[in-house]
Formats: structure tokens, sequence, C-alpha cells
């Protein structure tokens, strides 16, 4: 009987010994990620530091700040700006809304400002969660490189290439300009225009300062493609089909 209690005593599986080997054989097991969960800090340090890569190189939402370029984008839309649009070999068409630095033809000198605040704000805009820098604008291209932009036919449109463009998305009631001009877009350049035409400021306003009014593809940061924020406004940002008449500029091919 002794002996009976004495195996039975044996076999018990007493709770287990939390000794320096069994707490280092415990931590072989844990995965990075699991050690993770101890340190929301560095979740969260994680995960911004993904969005801002993701901001940088692929798609940025951007703050739309004003009204110039109702109906199509609302002040508080918050659209996604695709990056990669014009990264492989593709460039600006007719009909695309893009975000650019207009440094050097909209804005011909450097907004002054406090570097923390800057850096801020910079991280802000980068999520969408503040306005943009006031170098970055956002309209529609109307003319590309060698195209001739005029303002406006006898039924008031504008003629690119000689071909009058039936402007669909134009803010109702809105002229397509109250201002004539006559250009021919250099190459590698670009001829804005805001949908809200008489809230806008834009290639029209900087014909006479340096650089023409006319924006460096260069300056290009991305193609709008998506109205993300509020919900009741997703929606994808096409390409409208009123340029699809629009001949090929003078000397240019397809």
């Amino acid at each position: 009987m002794d002996t009976d209690a004495q195996l039975s005593e044996r076999d018990r599986s007493p709770d287990p010994d939390q000794g320096p080997e069994q707490r280092s054989r415990s931590a072989r097991f844990l995965t990075p990620l699991a050690r993770l969960r101890y340190r929301p800090v560095t979740l969260l340090a994680l995960c911004l530091a993904f969005l801002l890569l993701l901001s940088t190189f692929v798609a940025q939402p951007f703050l739309i700040p004003s009204s110039s370029m109702e109906n199509t984008l609302r002040i508080g839309d918050r659209v996604l700006v695709n990056k990669l649009a014009y990264r492989f070999g593709g460039e600006p068409r007719r009909g695309d809304v893009v975000v650019f630095d207009g440094r050097g033809s909209f804005v011909q000198s450097e907004p002054e400002e406090n570097p923390v605040t800057g850096l801020l704000r910079g991280a802000g805009a980068a999520l969408g969660l503040a306005r943009p820098a006031e170098t970055d604008y956002v309209k529609r291209v109307i003319g590309i490189g060698g195209d001739r932009v005029t303002c406006c036919d006898k039924r008031g449109r504008i003629e690119v290439n000689g071909e009058p463009v039936t402007e669909g998305y134009l803010y109702p009631g809105d002229a397509p300009s109250s201002v004539e001009f006559d250009i021919v877009v250099p190459e590698g350049k670009l001829w804005v225009m805001g949908d809200h035409r008489s809230k806008s400021r834009d290639s029209r306003d900087h014909l006479g300062e340096p650089g023409g009014g006319v924006v460096p593809v260069g300056k290009v940061i991305g193609r709008a493609d998506w109205i993300s924020w509020p919900v009741s406004r997703w929606t994808t940002i096409d390409r409208p089909r009123s340029f699809d008449a629009v001949p090929a500029p003078a000397g240019h091919h397809g």
C-alpha cells in the first residue's frame, strides 16, 4: 500500500517549474509578432512607417482644400493619388485630374513655414489628415506638349488643336473661360485648369509669369484616381471622353 501511494504521488503533474531553464525554453518559442503584442507603441510606429512608405511611393491620400475642382471634387474630399500612374513610361493625358507641385509655375517664391510645423503638417498631409502644402495643386489636364489650346469658339467652347471640346464636367453654370487665350503648350509641359472655372486660379492666371502658366510633367506628383472619403462619395475619377476627337498636335503622330 505504501508503494502504491508513492507511485501515485510520483505520477502527479505539478505546475511546471518556472526556473531559468523553463523560461528560456518558452522564450525560444515566442515569435517576434507575439512579442510585439506587448509593445503597442512599436506596433503603432511600424504601422505609421508602413503608411508613410505607401504614401511616398504608391498612393497618397490628398485632402481637397478648395472649391476649384467642384463638382468633381469638393472641399474636404480625400482622393487617392496614384503615384505609379506615370512612373513607368506613362505620361499625363488630356482629361486626367493630377496633383502637382506648383513651385516654378504657379508659385514663384517658397512660402515660409516653421520647420517643426512643416514636418508635422507634411506627415499629416501624407496620411490625408491635414491640408496639403500650399505649393501643391489639383487640376485637370487640358493640353499636353505640342497642343494649341485656345479660348474660345463661337459657342464659347475651348478648342484643342482646332477641335472644340464639350466639357461636361464643368461646374453647372460656369463658362469654359472668361479669359481669352491662345497658347501652344511646350513639350514636356501641361496646360491645366480647374473644373469650377470661375473659382479656379489655374494656367490662365499665370500666363504673364515665369513659366508661362504651364506645369512641367516632372512636377506631377500623381493622378487622382479615387475619392476615398467621405463614404457617401466613394467613386473612381475616370478620364472623360471629352477629348476623344482631339487630333494629335501638328508634327506629332498617334
